[in-house]
């Protein structure tokens, strides 16, 4: 044998775990969110949203993979995840047909035109969720809660107007339908630590470098009320601990998920404190998400062996 050949390290990792059982625990790690809620936004039938917006996404991937002759996953609970997550980020008011329609977006578009789960270039329900936030705007900004229509916190305190960051905390305001209560979100949060299923690279980085930013810009300094305020407003907690740390959109380097997280907590301050819209968790995970090969380009080690360090 003549030929030189290059060595390097391969990624030889036996695990038990499987898609499946990850995607399952992520369903259980949504639940206190999801039960939450649906009782906080039980007036105006969120169970609805939330049933007809998972079951359309199982429906699209299935009806998609059987046409196109594909294996059918929807077993690996992929599609749940983005039909529930996409529920939780949505207004409890939506009609229902908006919410079908979001989900179809998601796997058809975001996830299975691209080559199914593992190729999405970004979080399929929050792709989604920035769809029908263009299309509908109208819809998927209006709000109530208890039967009375209004801005959110976040909107009240982007206007300068004080509000209960108790109230923030335990999540009886108004919102999307998961991102309302920290208490239920931190809860299945801490499901996934132990679990092994996320690390805390990602959502802590993210946190404090918006907890950071809002301190030298926004115009408050170090204002605890503030500050809290921002953290269990709007879809922060929700989307740093479900969203920000999708295994296929988020990087795979230790250095590049801090880069990520740094990226997602200034463009989610500037979208909050200069942007129009008083939110920017959606479009901040997104930028971020589409970032990724040139953060993992960055950051990637080089292999011992030709072209590589000695």
């Amino acid at each position: 044998m003549n030929g030189k050949l290059n060595v390097s390290s391969s990624p030889h990792i036996r695990d038990k775990v499987t898609t499946s059982n990850i995607m399952l625990m992520v369903v259980i790690a949504l639940l206190p969110a999801t039960f939450f809620g649906i009782y906080n936004f039980r007036h105006e039938n969120a169970w609805l949203l939330v049933v007809v917006t998972t079951g359309a996404a199982v429906l699209t991937e299935y009806i998609y993979e059987k046409l196109m002759k594909k294996p059918i996953t929807v077993k690996d609970f992929s599609a749940v995840v983005t039909g529930l997550l996409l529920a939780l980020n949505l207004p409890p008011t939506l009609p229902l047909w908006m919410g079908a329609l979001g989900s179809v977006f998601a796997i058809l578009v975001v996830k299975q035109l691209f080559g199914g789960l593992g190729q999405n270039f970004m979080n399929p329900a929050l792709g989604a969720r920035c769809f029908l936030l263009i299309s509908f705007t109208g819809r998927m900004t209006y709000f109530v809660y208890d039967g009375v229509t209004g801005p959110t916190p976040l909107a009240e305190l982007k206007a300068g107007e004080a509000v209960n960051s108790m109230n923030m905390l335990v999540g009886n305001i108004r919102g999307t339908i998961g991102e309302t209560s920290v208490l239920a979100i931190m809860l299945g949060a801490m499901f996934l630590l132990l679990m092994g299923i996320i690390d805390r690279r990602i959502p802590g980085t993210y946190i404090v470098t918006f907890v950071i930013f809002i301190i030298l810009f926004g115009g408050h300094g170090f204002d605890p009320q503030y500050i809290t305020a921002h953290l269990c407003g709007g879809g922060l907690m929700l989307g740093a601990w479900f969203m920000a740390t999708d295994y296929v959109t988020s990087p795979i380097t230790k250095g590049g998920q801090i880069v990520y997280g740094i990226c997602l907590g200034v463009l989610t301050g500037l979208f909050r404190l200069f942007g129009g819209s008083a939110e920017g968790v959606s479009y901040a995970i997104i930028i971020s998400n589409l970032l990724v090969p040139l953060i993992e380009k960055v950051t990637l080690p080089k292999p011992f062996g030709k072209g590589g360090e000695k």
